[in-house]
């Protein structure tokens, strides 16, 4: 089998995401960096990977994947996660319950699009405000979303679903610029258990930061 490579970024959402993914499969990749402060992801090496100029794609199985929707979709339907329920309504519930992060809140916080608020407003404090307008009522929404199932331990259930895999990296986003989600338990309680998850554990930003 050829090399895994994973072209990411430590901090996008996406990228950890997917390393949450991988750990579970327990793939090994051979991490290449693309740094989008510095727009790396905008250089025609990289646009040649991924015309879109975005982070992360995978090299895997002799092929090239971007959109890391689809990539997690790749990986559960290949190696067998397990990261969505078999019965299809319940199904449709939980791919819900992730997209309304991954494609609702997710993407108006992109790095880029705060950057343009920033540069709209003149003000740097732009930023922060962006962010937190919109990660604390997609929480709020994610709580009540929640409400379907018992947290036990995880988003839906005792195994770790496609939910649980946006949650966290939109959780370490509220951290970083301030969101406040103390009044979601139901989050809280999911949040004290993957942290204490080992695939979690492993792909979260700190373990990636350059050094």
């Amino acid at each position: 089998m050829s090399e895994a490579v994973l072209y990411d970024f430590w901090r996008s959402s996406a990228s950890y995401r997917l390393r949450i993914a991988l750990a579970l499969a327990g793939i090994d990749t051979r991490p290449v960096p693309v740094d989008l402060p510095t727009l790396r992801h905008k250089t025609s090496e990289h646009v040649a990977r991924n015309p879109q100029g975005l982070v992360p794609v995978l090299e895997i199985d002799g092929d090239r994947f971007t959109q890391s929707l689809a990539i997690l979709d790749y990986l559960d339907e290949t190696r067998g996660l397990g990261l969505l329920p078999a019965e299809p309504a319940e199904r449709a519930h939980v791919r819900a319950l992730a997209h309304s992060i991954a494609v609702d809140v997710h993407p108006v916080c992109n790095v880029s699009v705060a950057a343009y608020a920033v540069e709209l407003s003149g003000r740097e404090e732009a930023r922060e405000m962006w962010m937190r307008r919109f990660i604390a009522p997609g929480l709020a929404a994610f709580e009540a979303l929640l409400a379907r199932w018992e947290q036990a331990p995880y988003c839906t259930g005792a195994a770790v679903s496609l939910a649980d895999i946006c949650l966290m990296p939109q959780l370490y986003n509220a951290d970083r610029w301030g969101a406040d989600y103390s009044d979601c338990p139901r989050i809280l309680k999911v949040k004290a258990a993957l942290d204490a998850h080992p695939a979690f554990a492993a792909a979260h930003p700190d373990r990636h930061a350059p050094g």
